[in-house]
């Protein structure tokens, strides 16, 4: 079998997955992973999950797809559950985060126009954030690395460090007419945004009459410990851009706007697959086993019995720095070189990957077991003993 004919956009590891149960993947020789990656915040349930599994055999049987001319009940169905947990009133569906956050600025820069005209339209975003890598996206990404080579961007945005009130109090003014923030920063390094700062954005937003827009592609989904990674901080945000662990593996998108956001119209935006049922079904089973199923309500427990164990290896081990991240949204932090810890982690059967300059990021499904926590442990441990 030949790989030449893909492209190389990928550092990718020298493996070829054929089959995943929970939290584990095998080779195509059977070799087994403790996958701690879970395709990047994306499988939230596992792999190959029963209801997942289900929900597509079912839906594929009746209808896949239809245009988005007309309505379909497993989009109202699915868009109803959501906005039922929130404090929002309308959903945009699409096929990824960028996507999604494409939609966001879109309404942030309408929202902008309608209420100041054509010079309202400043978009603030962090710096070393990540919101994907279409040139909307990339635009209010705050990464230079991923910029460099497909300058020049979109104009009209700016950039301010996370968690610093006096340099966004500088630059909010009439003229901005959205900012946008990852409550925790994934690729960023784990990141987290404080309460009194995602506070202080929200009055300014309020004060200058813009939108605050909170990308929950890779925090939200229940990997904070709520389904909506805000209610952990306690500000509401006027949209909300979701992805990844929405559907469990299944490709959708969606922003979700208050009234207040609710602006867009007929012709202003489109997804040809956006919201079509098969993907709206597999999500709606998905939010049914985390909301309904227990899963979120036990995040708050798993996760400290991690922390708790990775803090032990931090007290034994001189290489961690610190460790970081809330719900099963986890770094590691260490004054060794992270690639090369990434790629012993793979040698040593775990999927554990990159966050910034020295973090190693844990994503694991968020119906791991405590055993299995155990076993990561072990794993991590085996490998920092070789430095």
């Amino acid at each position: 079998m030949s790989k030449g004919n893909i492209m190389e956009t990928y550092g990718r590891f020298d493996v070829l997955f054929e089959k995943g149960k929970g939290c584990k993947l095998y080779d195509n020789n059977g070799v087994e992973y403790l996958d701690l990656v879970s395709g990047v915040a994306v499988n939230c349930l596992g792999h190959s999950h029963p209801v997942i599994a289900k929900a597509i055999k079912e839906q594929m049987e009746n209808v896949m797809h239809v245009s988005n001319y007309y309505y379909n009940s497993k989009g109202i169905e699915l868009s109803e559950k959501l906005c039922s947990i929130c404090d929002h009133e309308a959903v945009f569906f699409c096929n990824s985060g960028a996507e999604a956050m494409e939609a966001g600025i879109k309404i942030g820069r309408k929202y902008g126009k309608l209420k100041g005209g054509d010079s309202k339209n400043i978009v603030i975003h962090m710096k070393h954030s990540f919101h994907g890598r279409t040139i909307g996206a990339l635009s209010v990404t705050g990464q230079y690395k991923y910029q460099k080579d497909f300058m020049p961007l979109i104009g009209g945005v700016d950039s301010v460090n996370m968690n610093d009130v006096d340099n966004i109090r500088e630059k909010m003014s009439e003229n901005v007419c959205a900012v946008i923030i990852e409550p925790i920063q994934g690729e960023g390094g784990i990141n987290s945004a404080t309460y009194e700062y995602l506070k202080c954005v929200r009055e300014l937003c309020d004060k200058y009459d813009a939108l605050l827009i909170f990308d929950e592609i890779q925090c939200g989904v229940g990997r904070t410990g709520s389904f909506f990674a805000y209610k952990k901080f306690n500000v509401i945000p006027d949209v909300i851009c979701v992805a990844k662990g929405l559907a469990g593996g299944f490709p959708i998108g969606a922003a979700i706007t208050n009234k207040r956001a609710n602006v867009l119209v007929p012709g202003d935006h489109g997804s040809t697959f956006g919201g079509n049922p098969l993907a709206c079904a597999v999500s709606i089973a998905v939010f049914n086993e985390l909301v309904y199923g227990g899963v979120i309500d036990k995040i708050d427990e798993k996760s400290k019995y991690f922390i708790d164990k990775l803090n032990k290896l931090k007290d034994k081990y001189s290489i961690i720095k610190e460790v970081k991240g809330m719900g099963m949204l986890l770094g590691i932090a260490l004054n060794v070189d992270v690639k090369s810890f990434s790629k012993k982690c793979f040698e040593n059967k775990l999927l554990a990957v990159t966050a910034g300059n020295d973090v190693i990021r844990l994503l694991p499904p968020l119906n791991i077991e405590y055993d299995e926590i155990d076993k990561a442990i072990i794993l991590l441990e085996e490998v920092i003993k070789k430095y």
